[in-house]
Formats: structure tokens, C-alpha cells, sequence
């Protein structure tokens, strides 16, 4: 080898040597690849994909890429240097381009197909072709996928470019909405709630594409103005991402008989969902049928968690369509999210997503998810009636067991040992009729308050002076109910740990995502910082900055208060 050649290939090396020894690659070694893509994976227009599990594809790089941020949480993790975020090997990657990548790693992406059901109502039309063929991962490609430390992550490009299935759009991600998922990911995880990862952000210098936006000071409704934005690409890290409208699509068309390799393409599918997701839990010497059912017990008992999860901590995901329900139980897909600050129950950031999708419905979208993932696994079980019969129990049994999860979170974000649902009603009551901040509230709680005085940060607006003798006689009525063997200090500790003192505020966020487009990212690195340790007394000056109500000025904002999925 020359001297040249040598040094091109440290070059090449430098900063993805853990990558290039991790990786391995078991959705493309054991799925079936579309018989119609590409060999080289240049395949960037809209087209019907029918069959195969995934379609090759190269990802487009952004021009000009620059480093913005990276997560040195989740690269502590994976064991990474974090020196190599900042490496041109690494720059290169997580960026778009895969032309020099190092030998065993795969030098094309891909990128995958899956229905689309509406709280529980299946649909074709979003598909440009009318048949539900070119519906999938418009500008998301997956890149790699390896094991960590016996720990299997898939990485995929938010913003890679185009796809068979981006139905014409331009596939890429601006780094507004790149900033809100980059930074949205490691705040869950910091919450403890199932979640996608942030492994790296990446801006272009010279590449904008248009979208439409609010102007500033608007109060409308929906985006009034068009925004020339800067490109960027984030780099969401997780087990897989397996999703319930991606076993729907081989399901729908297994019952139909659709081709002659439907069938056996959905149970491919079905096992590589079990190998992926499930395999702790699931023997793979069981008949297929009893597989199928502890997947969807096991399934069912992660996605309540998850949604039980969500309801304590505030988030909405604005838009729990069956595509964007993960098969491995965790949040996936931060576009239209928000956080809830002023309490309302049937709160929804996304002036697209509708009151089904709104804060407190999140559970009962869940259910018609988990219904959707029956239905798609029905065709493999339709020779054994016990099967289905099984299945459908199982399916019934999800509303009482998302109520039951639900009665123990409240219970423990108040404190109690069990569920009071007098008290709790009450309580819901006095909240919507207070106008307070709903993450400011019950941190307060959590420092057991004797009287309503010492709730007022909580509170958009004062009190009247019967609300304010309502609140102290529920004061009194929830202390009475505690345990009294327990020391009061001790609860105050046990409910910190379940209600953190530091949420998304959506005004907070916009001046960091508003910097970075100037080329200022000191602001998202602050963020990271207060993100990565919610439940905690942080200092004065973070306290005075992040743990307050938002400003009456920012209430009915567009782009703030809430948003279109312009991203």
C-alpha cells in the first residue's frame, strides 16, 4: 500500500473506528430488500414500492456541513470518544455521505415502507399513488447498525434527503425542527421515558429550502409567511425503528393476498420485530403463534408504560398516528410534539393534529395503535381460532390496564400510596379552574404545602377567594390521606424523583434554535445542559431563567404556543 493511500485510509478511519468495529447489520443480512431498487442506492424519486421489506438508498448530503452539537450522554454510552463528533470522518457521515466509509461498514443507506391508520381508521389517500404503496420513510434513512456493549442501536439521518417514498417533497429537515428533536430526545431520556436518542446535529452553511412559517408577532393560527431555513441533518439513535404502520403494511397486505409473498413477507417481518424488540422476553424455539401472542402482551404492557409516562411528565405527541408508534415502546418521532405548561387537559401543540391526538386522549390513541398492531398480525394466526381468540383478550385487555398504570402514576405524583378518585377529580377540577402551569404545580406540591399561599408560582392568574379556600380544603383532604408512618420529608423526596422541576418551554427553545440559524449554538448547549438533569435543584440563575410561567405576550403565539408541522 502506498503512503498515500495509507493515509487516506487513517483519514477515513479517524473518529469511526468504534463504528466500523460495532457494526452489524440484521435488518439488511436477514429482511428481503425491494426486488425493483436500485444496486447502487440512487434512488431519490417517488415510485410504488410493493414488495420487500426496505429499499437501498443513498442519502443526499447537505452542503457546506457544519458541527453544531452532539450528545455526549448517549456517545458515553455507545462508548464513543466524544473527540470523534468533531472528526471529518464523522462529519462526513452523519451529514449524508457515505462514499468513503471504512470496510465492514455499508456504503448505502435504506430506507422503509408502512401504512398509515388514524386513530384506528386505515387510509391511502396521504400515498400519492392512491394504494398505499409509496407511503414510508420520506427523508429519514437509516445509515448504520451495530451493538454497543451487547447492545443492539440502529443510527438513521432525520433530513437525508429524498426517498422512493418522500411523494415529491425535498427531504430534508431545517434546523428548527432539527434543534426541537436533537434536544427533545435527551431530555426524555433524561426524564426516564422510553425514547429515540440524539447521537449528532449538523447544519449546512449554504443550503436553505422554503417553508411556510409564522411572521413575528403573529397570532395566527397557521404559518402566514414563507421562511427561506437552513438545512441540517440529526442523527436519531435507537434499538430499531420498527414501527406498528410498518407491520400494517405487510399485514394489509397478507389478508388480501396482495403478491404471492405477502404472507411469508409479514411473518419475516413479525420475527424481526421479536428479534429486535422482544428477544429477552420470547423464546424463539416457540410455535410462531405462541410468539405472536407474548409479543403482543409484551408490546401492550410497554406501549401503557410508555403513554402512563407521558402523562406524567406532560408531553403531548401531537400526532400518535400508527406510523409514528414505535414497536419497541418508546416515543419516536418528535415533529409536532409539545410539552404542557398551562393545564389543559386536551391540550395539542399541532394545529393539524385534531383533540384525538390532545394531551389527555394520549391513552386511548394508544389503544387504537394497539389495535392496529392486532389487526396487522391477524393474517398469521387465522389457522388457529384459540390464537385469535387469545389475541383479542389480549387486545380488550388493554384499556383496564392503561386505568390501572394511570391510578398508580397519579397516585405517586401525589404522593399517596393508592389511588384517591374523589380526591383526584377534585383536584383536576380546581386545576382547570386555576390557571396554573401544570410541571410548576406539582413540583410545588412535592415540597408539602399546609396552605394555597404556598402554591402561588404555580398560578397564571390570583385567586379568587373562594378558589382559594376550595384549594385549601384539598390541601387538607390530600395531606389526610397521606401516610402517616412515612415521614413528610422522605414523601417530598419520592415525589421529586416523579415530577421534574424543569420542562420544555416552547419560548425557551425558539431563541436557541433562532441563534443557531445565525450560527450561535452556545444557547443549545445550555439547554442540554438544564435538560440533562430535570428533577434537580440546579443553580439560582437557571432557576430564575427556566423554572417559570411563560409571559402572557407568548400565549396564542404562532410558532410558540402553537405550531404547524413545517419542518
Amino acid at each position: 500500500m502506498s503512503k498515500q493511500a495509507g493515509q487516506q485510509s487513517s483519514d477515513q478511519m479517524e473518529g469511526l473506528i468504534e463504528l466500523a468495529n460495532a457494526c452489524d447489520y440484521s435488518l439488511l443480512d436477514t429482511l428481503k430488500p425491494d426486488p425493483e431498487a436500485t444496486t447502487d442506492g440512487i434512488d431519490h424519486r417517488p415510485r410504488q414500492v410493493t414488495s420487500g421489506h426496505y429499499v437501498p438508498v443513498q442519502p443526499t448530503p447537505i452542503s457546506d456541513p457544519i458541527y453544531v452539537s452532539h450528545s455526549q450522554a448517549l456517545f458515553k454510552e455507545l462508548g464513543l470518544d466524544n473527540a470523534a463528533a468533531t472528526s471529518e470522518a464523522f462529519k462526513r457521515m452523519f451529514s449524508g455521505d457515505l462514499s468513503q466509509l471504512p470496510k465492514p461498514m455499508r456504503r448505502s443507506g435504506w430506507a422503509t415502507g408502512y401504512a398509515l391508520s388514524i386513530f384506528g381508521n386505515e387510509y391511502t389517500d396521504q400515498c400519492p399513488f392512491k394504494t398505499g404503496n409509496g407511503y414510508g420513510d420520506g427523508r429519514a434513512v437509516s445509515v448504520f447498525e451495530g451493538v454497543f456493549n451487547h447492545r443492539r442501536w440502529e443510527m438513521q439521518l432525520k433530513g437525508g434527503g429524498p426517498t422512493p417514498y418522500c411523494r415529491g417533497a425535498d427531504g430534508r429537515a431545517v434546523l428548527r425542527s432539527s434543534v426541537r428533536e436533537f434536544l427533545a430526545q435527551e431530555y426524555m431520556h433524561a426524564l426516564g421515558v422510553p425514547t429515540t436518542r440524539s447521537l449528532s446535529l449538523f447544519a449546512s452553511q449554504s443550503e436553505t429550502v422554503d417553508r411556510p412559517w409564522y411572521s413575528e408577532g403573529s397570532r395566527s393560527e397557521n404559518p402566514d409567511i414563507m421562511v427561506a431555513n437552513p438545512v441540517a441533518i440529526t442523527t436519531r439513535v435507537a434499538s430499531s425503528f420498527l414501527r406498528v404502520g410498518q407491520l400494517e403494511l405487510f399485514g394489509r397486505r397478507a389478508r388480501v393476498n396482495e403478491h404471492p409473498e405477502a404472507m411469508a413477507e409479514l411473518e419475516a417481518m413479525a420475527l424481526h420485530v421479536i428479534e429486535r424488540e422482544y428477544r429477552q422476553q420470547i423464546d424463539a424455539e416457540l410455535p410462531l403463534a405462541d410468539q405472536l401472542l407474548l409479543l403482543a402482551r409484551e408490546f401492550r404492557e410497554r406501549l401503557t408504560d410508555l403513554v402512563t409516562n407521558w402523562l406524567r411528565v406532560g408531553y403531548c405527541q401531537g400526532n400518535f398516528n400508527s406510523d409514528n408508534c414505535a414497536l419497541g415502546g418508546f416515543t419516536l418521532d418528535y415533529g409536532p410534539f409539545g410539552f404542557c405548561e398551562y393545564f389543559e387537559p386536551y391540550f395539542q401543540p399541532w394545529t393539524g393534529g385534531g383533540r384525538h391526538f390532545a394531551f389527555f386522549n394520549q391513552p386511548i390513541a394508544a389503544e387504537k395503535n394497539f389495535e392496529s398492531f392486532c389487526t396487522a398480525i391477524k393474517p398469521l394466526l387465522q389457522s388457529e381460532p384459540e390464537a385469535l381468540e387469545t389475541l383479542e383478550q389480549i387486545a380488550e385487555g388493554f384499556s383496564p390496564l392503561m386505568r390501572q398504570k394511570l391510578s398508580n402514576m397519579w397516585a405517586s405524583k401525589l404522593g399517596l400510596e393508592h389511588f384517591d378518585s374523589e380526591l383526584f377529580n377534585t383536584l383536576l377540577a380546581l386545576m382547570m379552574k386555576s390557571h396554573l402551569d401544570y410541571t410548576i404545580f406539582f413540583r410545588a406540591l412535592s415540597n408539602m404545602p399546609e396552605d394555597v399561599s404556598e402554591l402561588s408560582a404555580c398560578f397564571y392568574a390570583q385567586l379568587t377567594d373562594e378558589l382559594a379556600q376550595a384549594w385549601d380544603e384539598w390541601l387538607q383532604q390530600w395531606r389526610g390521606l397521606l401516610n402517616p408512618e412515612v415521614d413528610n420529608k422522605l414523601i417530598s423526596t419520592q415525589m421529586k424523583l416523579v415530577n421534574p422541576k424543569y420542562t420544555w418551554r416552547e419560548w425557551l427553545v425558539v431563541p436557541a434554535y433562532e441563534q443557531a440559524e445565525q450560527g450561535n449554538y452556545a444557547l443549545i448547549d445550555e439547554l442540554q445542559s438544564v435538560f440533562a438533569e430535570p428533577y434537580a435543584d440546579q443553580d439560582n440563575s437557571i432557576e430564575e431563567k427556566y423554572d417559570q410561567l411563560r409571559p402572557l405576550e407568548y400565549f396564542a403565539a404562532g410558532g410558540v404556543s402553537h405550531y404547524s408541522c413545517s419542518s
